[in-house]
This record gives structure tokens, C-alpha cells and sequence, in this order.
């Protein structure tokens, strides 16, 4: 795109009486006919805000998080003052301000090189309708976020595009753009971590040091297409100081449904299918499920369900009768089975759909300007790569909020469990269409932008996606007040997952590097918040997985946050229906896929663990090596900032993978804090004990495990191998037992390590599964210690909130295959019961719990 940049300069103080106490600074230049404004604020501890506005590049009329007032204890203090300059600082941080030539901010660490710093000569310039804004690149950092970016993790050396697309069969290591648009990027040393957010919706470009400049070195810019910046800035010392700031910001991600962390099933297919017809497929594939002892939760209703083969169109909200003749019937059997089901909706209607007239005279689609008409593209209209004339729904209107809330009460009513917001990047081919501005409930937000333009350019298109969301989410809330709203979406701006509390990384392609640079896409998008993530597991589009990549692709996608198989596998001759993956399509490997699907299963009190953690801290569930371990000097190496062949699933285990055929090990690095780092255990053959601050190769034979290290002190929280009610499922049409058993499994350190003195401590959190926040949880805590001949276990609950059905019971103490000590209580100091040998041939031990 043309560049048409001009920087202001001759800035003054506006007003030096104006800053009340507060720690800001507000500056102006008149030199253009209209002024610039241009201001630095502490907003609270560790969080500045930066705007660069005139009436021509207004702030964001609806930005993506919401505007933060300063804080009266910000802890921030004006140091010192001279003609051109501010400086801020408190115990900690400095922030300078110089406007010598044009308005520079340079903030850190006192004492340390600044881990912020505007370019000088031209850090903010008007650019057209948009800005840039250029700011120091120090080579060598690690620089993540962006929200969904292709792998590496790395995001350095690149160059992106702030906005989001349909990106159908995408390369993981080259795409862009994909379906997220997120402008946070977050830059991570040893010594501290700083991010900036853009608040605005509007499409731009992200050059992280992709382009440098003779004069000026290596920099990186913020180019965005249309509107004036309002920028915040986030520092702390770790990744998990700035993305609780984030969090603080756009809000922590909220709760998921217990059954949302199962397998989800899918496959466009399904759904696609007339003879036999689609409701005779599922039940099929439900008794495959029986016949094969795989235990589902959910099935990802693709959009075929409501796809018309006489006008090859979907119609979004009207079944297809001919498919489902009793829609209700059907999904009270999926029930029955104990499978929940997520209805796939894409916001536009083609102008086939029966409410396209409707819509298009009461406004509830864009409208283009120059004709003055209904604005129109080309739409997807049924199997691949077919496309009809249709509409977008702009959901600042009456008319398409109404439409689509009561089209998601009315699903519900029907029996779909969740909704599926999918193809919602709002690929628009004009920026100038005009949205409506009208929807009763947002007409405050829009009157108090003083902003009379209706173009998508300056609003943003990724607005819409987070109203959708918050549509979806609000006819679910109202339509059934007793279960949290479970939405998953493809595309997300910083605001939508308010909303929607699920994601994934769209429409994949089936090969082993595919596999291997998924880690890094999850890892990124968890750093944005993006946290009950996953992917297609073996593909969504391209040939069928070889059993062996399917057998790993399953291994891996088992020990992440969200685990879903789905896909739309066309071929020449077949891309209206195409084919599935199913985990019974190679009989060879069904005991595998089975048996790692069951482990997914006994891991889900882990998982959902991490899920509360993440919650109310914000912190990713499926995490960088680094993450916690800044002060080992081997995370820093350019193979584990890449992020895809290893990662942390909470806090005590470590994941490795095998990305190519035929290979029986993997190199995987144990990260070490200090000398007094306990190290790791092996979970699989030879289970060996492996010091911390090394690199291992471990064994990992393709119809065994990947690599699965558990380290020294931690614990992971089981249930059973198949699914169960949660206890906040008082209606369970399919008989699924109560969740009334848990262990714990615990990794001491080998005899000849342990000193009978080091005492480990582990928490974690459950809650009833199912109800709308605020979460009543239920705490644990488990603690022991090892000597050379026994371990001592103690177990504290506080259920003052929530009593899980389990804990009258006790739990399960599981020691690591080999490990022939004792369990001693902490209480007592008694010998705790060995009940029996479990079939990995681990011991167990029955534990009452104590209260706190």
C-alpha cells in the first residue's frame, strides 16, 4: 500500500497546570491546520497509555479493550522536568518523555537498558487515513504475541498483517494473515518483559524488525490502516506480570464447561450426507464410539446440517429437513449417548436465505455508499470452493442482533449444547462500506465516540467479531441462566474472548511439519489469552494422516488444552463432501488411539485445573520452556525460542513429540532455576531420573508415547479413564457415572536424591463443571517429602465453597512405576494403606484428607 506518512513536530505542553496529581504529560502541535494531540499517561502500576490523535485520526471509536481511567495510586511520581522533557519513575521502573524533536517515550528498569524505546526523528507519523508508529528493535530478543502467527514462536526478523482471513489449508510456517487479529506484541529478556496494545479494530501491518533503516537502524512499526493510536504499554519483570496486566486490560478468560476439555468429535461430512441421512450417520458413529470403548463429549456439528442440496446454500438457523427430519429427536439422542453438540453459524446470509430480504431492507447488512444499496460480495456457499452472492450481517444493527439472537435461542431450545462462531474473520472487500450504528444496546457506546463516520475502515471490521460473540454469548446466557455459555470461535480481537471462551488454529493441513508448528501457534496464542486451544488433531485439510502420524498427532493433542478431531478432506472429484478422520479407521492402531484418548480422559481434573488457574491468573495452561526459567541461559537458543518441539502443560509436566516418521526418540531440554533443582522423571520406559539443566534423548517407540516428563515435587490430579457427570450436571440424560474417585499422582525424588527434607507443595482448584461464574471452587493442597526409605504425604482440602463427590472418599496416592518406598501421613506419621498395583504397575495408597 502506498505510504503518504507526515511526522509532526514543534509539540508544546498544552496545559502545564492539567496533570492534577496524576503522572502524564499532554502535548500539542499546531503547525497543521488542525492540531495533534499527543499524550503519555501512568494509568496503574506497571501500565502507561500513549494516544496520537487530531480530528482527522480520531481515537478508535470502539476500541478493543475498554478505556482505562489513571489510577490515583499508580505508585509513578514526576521526577524531573525540563523544557522538552518529563521523566517518571517509582522504586522500580523510569519512564522518560522528550519532545525535543517529535514526542519520544523510553521506558525500563532503573539501572537496566530500557526495554522500551520510541525511534527518534520519527516515532509517531499521520500516515494517509492511519498512523505508524516506530519504536527500537533490539536484535536478539524474543518477541511473541500477535495473537495466531505462524511458526516460529520467534516473531523477530518478520513482518504481519494486523487483521484476519479465511486462510483454508494454510502453510503453519509461512501464512499470513490467519484468523486472529490481535495487535499485542509482547518483547521477553531475562532481564524484563514489555508489550504494547493497540485498542484499535482497524486493519494494519507489523514489521518486528522486518525492515531497517541506514540512518535509523533496526526498528519496528505499527502501521495502522485508518484512525489516530491509543496505545497501551505493559512491563514487568515476567511473561506472567504482563499478561495479568493484559488480562487486567480485556478481562481473564473465562470459564469452559468440564465436558468442553473431552474429545470433541467432527467432521464437515457428517453432516453433509443424504443417503444415508446425516442423523443416521451420527448415530452410527455413536455406536462405533460403544463398539470401540472411546469415550466422546462433544461433536462439532458442522454448518451441512443446515446446507440445501437443491440450492447447494447453507441457510443458517433452518435445518435441513431432508438430513434431520426432528431436529429436537436427534440431539436428545446425542444427549442419550452423553454427546453434547456445538452448532457451526457463520454470520452472513446468501441472497437465497429466506430472511435475506428482510435483513437487507431493515439495515441489517453493510450498506455501500456509493450505490447506496445493500453492500454484497461472494460468499461460501457449500462444498469447496463454491461461492453464491450474499450479505454480511453487521451487528451494529437492530436488525441482525435481533436475527441472530433469537437464531441462537432457538438452536438451544432445540438441543445444541454450545455455539460454533466459525468463519467470522469478516473478509470484507471494501473498507468503505457503512455499518449502522444502530443496535439499542450499544447506542451509548457509539454516541460517546462523538464519531459520526459509519466506514468499517475506521470501526474495524474485527469489531464485528467480537460482537458477534457477545451476541452469541448473550442468547445463550438468557436462553439457559444455569449453564455457563460455551461459545468457541474461529477468529477473536482482544474483546471477543470475553465471550467466547474457546478457539483453535482453523483449518490446518495434515503432515508432520503441520504437527510440529502447531506447538508454537498454541504457545503464542496462549500469551494473548487464547487458552483452551488446540487444533484439528491430523488435519483438516489434505490427504489422510499415515497411521503413525495419526498415532503421534493424537499422543500430542492429547496433553493440550482443547482436543478435537475434525476436518474437510477434499479431494479431486469430492470437495462438496469430502472424508474424516475417525480414531477407529485404522484397525491396527485403535488399541493406541484408544489408549491415549483414555490417559486425555484420566487427565482432565489436571487439565480443568489449569483451566481455573488460568482463570483467575491468567496463565496459560500449555506454556513456553521458558516460562518460569528466564535465568537458565539455554531457553534463550533459537531452537527452544521457536517453541515447536517442546512445551510446559501446567506446572508439572513437560511435553516433547516426535515430528517425523520412522523415529523412535526425541531430543527434549529439561530446564533448570537452579543448582537446587530437583529435575525430571521419564513417565515412560526406562522411567529413568534425568537431572534438570541438560539435553536428553528419550525413548519414545510410536505405538508407546511421546516423551512425557514429570518434574521432581509436582503432581497431577486424575479422575477416570472414561467420562463422567460432572457435578453440576443435574440433568444427565446419559446415565454417565459420578465423578467419586481421585488420585494423585506424585513424582519424590529417587532414593539416592532424596533428602528427607525437601517438602514439595502443589494446589489446585475444582469447581461443579457446569455453572455460569463467579466460580465456587473447592482448594486442595498436597505436600510431601522423600527419604531413602519412605514418603510422607499430607492432604488439606477447603470445600467451604464446593464439595466435589470424590473427596468423602479420600484420594489415591500414585508413586512412579518403580518406586517400592512407603506412603507415610504427615498426620501420625502412620504407614498409609497400599490398596493394590495399578495396570501401568504403579502403586497406590489410600489418603483421608485433613481440612485447613
Amino acid at each position: 500500500m502506498p505510504i503518504q506518512e507526515y511526522v509532526p513536530q514543534a509539540y508544546q505542553v498544552s496545559d502545564p497546570q492539567e496533570n492534577n496529581g496524576t503522572a502524564s504529560v499532554h502535548l500539542r502541535s499546531s503547525e497543521l491546520e488542525e492540531p495533534v494531540e499527543w499524550t503519555f499517561e501512568a494509568i496503574k502500576p506497571g501500565l502507561f497509555r500513549t494516544t496520537f490523535v487530531s480530528a482527522s485520526h480520531p481515537l478508535p471509536p470502539f476500541p478493543n479493550t475498554p478505556r482505562q481511567p489513571p489510577s490515583a495510586s499508580t505508585g509513578v511520581k514526576s521526577e524531573a522536568s525540563g523544557e522538552k522533557t518529563r521523566t517518571f519513575s517509582n522504586d522500580q521502573i523510569q519512564a522518560k518523555v522528550d519532545w525535543s524533536d517529535v514526542p519520544r517515550v523510553t521506558l525500563g528498569y532503573i539501572g537496566q537498558e530500557p526495554l522500551y524505546e520510541d525511534l527518534p526523528c520519527r516515532a509517531y507519523a499521520f500516515d494517509g487515513p492511519g498512523i505508524a508508529h516506530y519504536t527500537r528493535y533490539q536484535r536478539g530478543s524474543l518477541h511473541v504475541g500477535l495473537g495466531e502467527k505462524a511458526a516460529p514462536m520467534d516473531l523477530s526478523n518478520r513482518t504481519f498483517s494486523i487483521s484476519a482471513t479465511d486462510c483454508f489449508g494454510y502453510d503453519v510456517q509461512r501464512s499470513d494473515p490467519m484468523y486472529k487479529h490481535i495487535p499485542l506484541l509482547i518483547r521477553v529478556t531475562p532481564d524484563g518483559v514489555v508489550a504494547t496494545l493497540s485498542t484499535s479494530h482497524a486493519m494494519g501491518k507489523y514489521s518486528v524488525g522486518g525492515e531497517m533503516d541506514g540512518m535509523q537502524g533496526f526498528y519496528k512499526v505499527y502501521r495502522q490502516d485508518y484512525g489516530g493510536l491509543e496505545q497501551y504499554t505493559l512491563i514487568g519483570k515476567t511473561l506472567q506480570d504482563v499478561i495479568t496486566l493484559y488480562a487486567e486490560l480485556v478481562g481473564f478468560p473465562i470459564l469452559v464447561p468440564r465436558w468442553a476439555y473431552g474429545y470433541l468429535g467432527g467432521g464437515y461430512k457428517y453432516g453433509m450426507l443424504e443417503d444415508p441421512p446425516a442423523h443416521e450417520a451420527l448415530r452410527e458413529f455413536c455406536e462405533k464410539l460403544e463398539e470401540h470403548n472411546i469415550p466422546c463429549s462433544g461433536f462439532q456439528m458442522s454448518s451441512g446440517y443446515h446446507v440445501h442440496k437443491g440450492e447447494k446454500a447453507r441457510e443458517v438457523f433452518n435445518w435441513n429437513k431432508r438430513k434431520f427430519p426432528e431436529p429436537e429427536k436427534f440431539c436428545s439422542f446425542m444427549h442419550s449417548r452423553g454427546v453434547r453438540l456445538l452448532a457451526n453459524v457463520k454470520p452472513y446470509v446468501l441472497a437465497t436465505h429466506r430472511d435475506y430480504k428482510t435483513l437487507a431492507a431493515n439495515g441489517g447488512l453493510f450498506k455501500d455508499p456509493k450505490s447506496g444499496e445493500t453492500a454484497t460480495c461472494r460468499l461460501w456457499s457449500s462444498g469447496g470452493g463454491t461461492s453464491a452472492v450474499g450479505g454480511y450481517l453487521d451487528f451494529t444493527s437492530e436488525a441482525a442482533w435481533k436475527f441472530w439472537y433469537d437464531g441462537i435461542k432457538q438452536l438451544r431450545k432445540e438441543g445444541m449444547n454450545a455455539i460454533w462462531n466459525d468463519n467470522n474473520e469478516y473478509t470484507i472487500p471494501n473498507d468503505g462500506w457503512e455499518m449502522s450504528l444502530s443496535q439499542p444496546g450499544l447506542r451509548k457506546a457509539f454516541a460517546e465516540t462523538q464519531e459520526k463516520r459509519k466506514d468499517v475502515g475506521l470501526w474495524g471490521r474485527a469489531m464485528q467479531t467480537e460482537l458477534m460473540g457477545k451476541c452469541s454469548h448473550d442468547a445463550l446466557v438468557e436462553e439457559a441462566p444455569q449453564e455457563r455459555p460455551f461459545i468457541l470461535t474461529r477468529s477473536a480481537t482482544p474483546g471477543t474472548m470475553k465471550y467466547a471462551g474457546s478457539s483453535w488454529s482453523g483449518d490446518n493441513v495434515t503432515s508432520w511439519e503441520g504437527m510440529r508448528g502447531a506447538n508454537a501457534v498454541s504457545l503464542t496464542a496462549g500469551m494473548c489469552l487464547i487458552q483452551c486451544y488446540g487444533h484439528d488433531i491430523g488435519g483438516f485439510e489434505g490427504p489422510q494422516p499415515s497411521p503413525e502420524l495419526l498415532v503421534r498427532w493424537v499422543q500430542l493433542g492429547c496433553h493440550s488444552p482443547r482436543f478435537a478431531i475434525n476436518c474437510f478432506k477434499t479431494s479431486k472429484g469430492n470437495t462438496e463432501v469430502g472424508e474424516v478422520i475417525e480414531p477407529w479407521m485404522y484397525p491396527e492402531v485403535i488399541p493406541q488411539l484408544r489408549s491415549a484418548i483414555r490417559r486425555r480422559y484420566e487427565m482432565i481434573p489436571y487439565l480443568y485445573a489449569q483451566m481455573l488457574h488460568s482463570h483467575f491468573t491468567a496463565t496459560p495452561p500449555q506454556r513456553w520452556v521458558g516460562w518460569g526459567y528466564e535465568n537458565d541461559p539455554e531457553i534463550w537458543t533459537k531452537l527452544l525460542k521457536d517453541g515447536e518441539t517442546q512445551y510446559w502443560l501446567g506446572d508439572s509436566l513437560l511435553i516433547g513429540g516426535v515430528y517425523e516418521p520412522g523415529v523412535d526418540k526425541a531430543s527434549v531440554y529439561l530446564p533448570k532455576k537452579s543448582n537446587a533443582d530437583p529435575g525430571f522423571l521419564n513417565t515412560n520406559a526406562p522411567y529413568q531420573f534425568l537431572p534438570a539443566g541438560q539435553w536428553a534423548t528419550i525413548s519414545s517407540p510410536w505405538k508407546q508415547s511421546i516423551p512425557i516428563l514429570a518434574k521432581v515435587g509436582g503432581a497431577v490430579y486424575v479422575g477416570k479413564d472414561h467420562q463422567v457427570a460432572a457435578p453440576g450436571d443435574t440433568v444427565n440424560p446419559g446415565g454417565l457415572p459420578a465423578d467419586d474417585w481421585r488420585g494423585v499422582e506424585i513424582f519424590p525424588p529417587p532414593e539416592e536424591y532424596a533428602d528427607g527434607k525437601t517438602e514439595f507443595q502443589n494446589s489446585w482448584m475444582e469447581d461443579d463443571g457446569i455453572s455460569p461464574g463467579p466460580a465456587k471452587v473447592a482448594k486442595f493442597d498436597i505436600a510431601y517429602k522423600a527419604s531413602q526409605s519412605e514418603v510422607t504425604v499430607s492432604f488439606t482440602t477447603d470445600c467451604s465453597a464446593f464439595t466435589p463427590p470424590w473427596v468423602s472418599h479420600g484420594i489415591s496416592i500414585i508413586l512412579p512405576m518403580g518406586d517400592n518406598r512407603p506412603v507415610v501421613s504427615a498426620k501420625g506419621g502412620q504407614k498409609v494403606e497400599e490398596r493394590r498395583v495399578d495396570a501401568r504397575g504403579r502403586r497406590r495408597f489410600h489418603l483421608m484428607a485433613q481440612g485447613r
